[in-house]
């Protein structure tokens, strides 16, 4: 069988789409126990590594090109690219393009030749495809997901202007209809004002599947290369992304452990946090 293929897509640059879609693959591998292989996608801003630590990986999507221009690339041989790490040991991570200068020649058959191994390498797949559409990367992963998550902030430049001219005028031109995404906003500690969940999703008419939280710790841990630490270490990267990777496998048929989200404790946490009813 192939693997499910959750796609994450941001409306803006520099928002933390890799950063939330990496949050739901370790959540997803820690609840199911299952392999999750994380595609980074992005052709022009590939980032993973240096999230991680890696700042020289030996392996990246770009060093597999012959396998994919020549359509061999095995399962093995994927896997065998893949960044460990041993906070996730179910986590397997594909580092993005390097070489900037390539982002345009990468092709159709190149990307779906990726997708196709990693779903036969994998229990799981999470693919970070960026916020450019002007790749083949991008279009091929979103046109193939089984569940397109969308990432936003709550910038009424970000949801509505860059939302619309993404999501609403371009994505119907590959066959993906904007009811086709879920809604997910990423939260900044500096943010002051802004709209709420209710608002965005009334003007993106898309419904949200949660929202990932973020604090001055979890910038500080990209920026040293520990952001896996903050994941397992602080308060609120334990549980970021929890409630939304528990949706995403009952969605593509998953099945894994009661969601925190369930236990008292943590509904009074999130409670006086202000992050019910939103």
């Amino acid at each position: 069988m192939r693997a499910p293929l959750l796609a994450f897509v941001g409306t803006t640059p520099n928002i933390g789409t890799t950063a939330a879609a990496f949050a739901a693959a370790c959540r997803l591998a820690e609840r199911t126990g299952k392999d999750v292989g994380f595609l980074c996608m992005n052709l022009k801003s590939a980032k993973i590594h240096r999230y991680l630590g890696q700042d020289l990986p030996a392996a990246t999507l770009d060093s597999l090109r012959p396998e994919l221009t020549s359509a061999s690339l095995a399962p093995q041989q994927l896997r065998r690219a893949c960044l460990t790490i041993p906070d996730e040991p179910h986590v397997h991570v594909l580092a993005g393009n390097l070489m900037r200068d390539q982002a345009e020649y990468y092709t159709q058959e190149e990307t779906e030749h990726l997708l196709e191994t990693a779903r036969q390498s994998f229990d799981l797949v999470v693919a970070d495809a960026g916020s450019y559409w002007d790749n083949a990367a991008t279009i091929c992963a979103m046109r193939a997901a089984d569940s397109r998550v969308l990432c936003t902030t709550g910038a009424l430049s970000h949801f509505q202007e860059d939302g619309n001219r993404w999501i609403r005028q371009v994505s119907p031109l590959f066959g993906i209809q904007p009811e086709e995404y879920e809604l997910l906003t990423i939260q900044s500690p500096w943010t002051n004002g802004g709209y709420r969940m209710k608002e965005i999703e009334k003007e993106t008419n898309l419904s949200a599947i949660g929202e990932f939280r973020t604090n001055e710790a979890f910038y500080q841990s990209l920026d040293r290369g520990q952001y896996h630490h903050w994941l397992k270490q602080d308060a609120s990267g334990r549980i970021a992304m929890d409630m939304v990777s528990g949706k995403l496998a009952e969605r593509n048929g998953v099945r894994c452990r009661p969601a925190k989200e369930a236990q008292p404790w943590y509904r009074k946490l999130r409670a006086h946090r202000g992050e019910l009813g939103l």
